[in-house]
């Protein structure tokens, strides 16, 4: 079963659960949450992106750190940041330090890519720490049917998630 909500589609999180028993109504010894049924390994959502996310070159995830350019100190928490991520995440695609804005960023900003879930994990969580004044936008890159422009307006915009201030994006691009 689908659902759809304005413009968008989701299939139903039960998916491949359809035919699963009841979920116990025990309660876990801290007396709030539930006792889950064990399954015979993690889910590989651990070690691979879902679908549609891309799992190729482009990397799964884009990460915009933004800062204000006419703010001294925001500007240079900014670049020791940048620096920071560079020397603490190698692995990770950085991109150059923007000091204007750049496409559907209307303001200054530099860019992260992630490859995997344990990047992912890793740095998000290390990101929600170190990010300082600054905002966050974390996209996913995705690979589907009919792509386009209105794949990547979703993307930035429906499934976005935000740390920080939400900093309005110039979105007439993706028309």
């Amino acid at each position: 079963m689908a659902y759809k909500a304005g413009e968008y589609t989701y299939p139903s999180p039960l998916e491949g659960y359809e035919n699963a028993p009841p979920l116990p109504d025990e309660k876990a010894e801290d007396g709030k949450s539930y006792v889950n049924p064990s399954n015979e390994s993690l889910s590989k959502a651990y070690t691979e992106f879902a679908d549609p996310l891309e799992k190729g070159r482009r990397g799964g995830f884009d990460v915009h750190i933004y800062y204000s350019p006419s703010n001294e100190n925001q500007t240079k928490y900014a670049r020791e940041l940048w620096e920071r991520i560079r020397r603490e995440f190698p692995e990770l695609r950085i991109y150059r330090f923007w000091d204007r804005p750049v496409g559907p960023h209307p303001v200054a900003m530099f860019e992260v890519n992630i490859f995997t879930p344990a990047q992912f994990g890793a740095f998000i969580s290390w990101l929600a720490i170190y990010r300082g004044p600054l905002s966050v936008l974390v996209h996913p890159n995705t690979t589907e049917s009919g792509g386009g422009m209105q794949v990547e307006r979703r993307n930035h915009s429906q499934r976005a998630i935000w740390m920080g201030e939400k900093i309005p994006l110039d979105m007439d691009g993706f028309y």
